[in-house]
């Protein structure tokens, strides 16, 4: 059995930039994926080029803080 914290989490990547159709505004936190990393192997903040259904096109998404 594994000691200490769990190596794989669970976290959120979300695209910030979104517009959404029909609206000239911004609107911040829209298009959100869940997905796990392993703290061993990435550290750092994850980013992935996910789909946002939004704006129909592939952007890419950032991990953001729970």
């Amino acid at each position: 059995m594994a000691k200490g914290k769990d190596v794989r989490i669970r976290v959120i990547l979300e695209y910030i930039s979104c517009v959404q159709k029909g609206a000239n505004e911004e609107s911040t936190g829209i298009s959100r994926y869940s997905t796990q990393k392993n703290r061993h192997n990435t550290p750092g903040q994850l980013e992935f080029k996910n789909f946002c259904r939004y704006c129909r096109k592939h952007m890419t998404h950032h991990e953001i803080k729970k």
